[in-house]
């Protein structure tokens, strides 16, 4: 069993910059894949980066201002969110996986945080 907790959401003005860490717990942590996915009212849960050992991934929306990165030695992955626009608002989710296939998948997912809420302002 793999517990995920998120923090790091808010309010930020279109332009800025927000960190969300994600804090994993209960199961071997360097092995998983980790990933970040994000919800906006009425829209389907839509994948925004993926981490597999230091590989990464990301969709053509975020990439160039989105980074995602982990830190083992203390279980957790964090997203650099830079240049936000107010497309980004959203529930932020951190997932954890065993394998690194599909990894844009959320059904693909075993773990799941209760989510964050991050708001861009214009």
């Amino acid at each position: 069993q793999v517990q995920l907790v998120e923090s790091g959401g808010g309010l930020v003005q279109a332009g800025g910059s927000l960190r969300l860490s994600c804090a994993a717990s209960g199961r071997t942590f360097s092995g998983y894949t980790m990933g970040w996915f994000r919800q906006a009212p009425g829209k389907e849960r839509e994948f925004v980066a993926a981490i597999r050992w230091f590989i990464t991934y990301y969709p053509d929306s975020v990439k160039g201002r989105f980074t995602i990165s982990r830190d083992n030695a203390k279980n957790t992955v964090h997203l650099h969110m830079n240049s936000l626009k107010p497309e980004d608002t959203a529930i932020y989710y951190c997932a954890a996986k065993a394998d690194g296939y599909n990894y844009r998948l959320p059904s693909q997912y075993d773990y799941w945080g209760q989510g964050t809420q991050v708001t861009v302002s214009s």
